[in-house]
């Protein structure tokens, strides 16, 4: 009977020890898997950066063309109110004394990315008319990949769609009026 006793101490002594060898080994899994989303966040952050440069210096011109003159554009433009807790930021902000556009810029533009946007819309309006800012709010939505339903969503809700389109940009103006927050 003592036999049995020891072979099963034993048993346990070794369980003990392959379960903290499991957990290093998790940590170490752990760590590299933090290393690897900050490294791959990084480099979606640069590639978005990247998109954001490619569109953002051509489309006072292009709006022209939909008769939107606009003789202001800034690329990350941030709006921090914090008395009346409104934060978001602009990829592209186009403006002139009238209106102004906010542009949403993605790798691939998603349905959510859309609704996204209106809220952001949405939250601008509010913004503007607690610092009596009475210009109307255009939207807009930009991507390097656009699936057709995606396109088509954005188009319903009233936004401009631009794409590139070999060395220059395709602006798809909304199915019906432009909306106006």
């Amino acid at each position: 009977m003592a036999t049995t006793q020891t072979t099963y101490a034993s048993g346990h002594e070794e369980i003990w020890a392959i379960l903290r060898e499991v957990s290093e080994m998790q940590k170490e899994t752990d760590r590299q898997m933090k290393e690897y989303n900050k490294r791959f966040g990084d480099f979606t952050r640069r590639f978005g950066e990247v998109v954001e440069y490619m569109i953002a210096p051509n489309l006072c011109e292009k709006f022209k063309e939909f008769d939107l003159s606009f003789s202001k554009s800034n690329s990350g433009t941030r709006v921090s109110d914090h008395e009346n807790n409104i934060h978001f930021e602009i990829d592209v902000f186009l403006e002139n004394y009238k209106k102004a556009m906010l542009v949403e810029v993605k790798t691939k533009l998603t349905t959510e990315d859309v609704k996204d946007h209106i809220t952001r819309l949405e939250k601008m309006r509010n913004y503007a008319d607690l610092h009596d800012d009475k210009r109307s709010f255009l939207g807009a939505v930009a991507g390097v990949v656009i699936t057709g339903n995606v396109k088509d969503y954005a188009l319903g809700q009233g936004f401009f769609v631009i794409e590139p389109s070999g060395e220059s940009l395709y602006i798809t103006p909304p199915i019906n009026k432009p909306k106006e927050w």
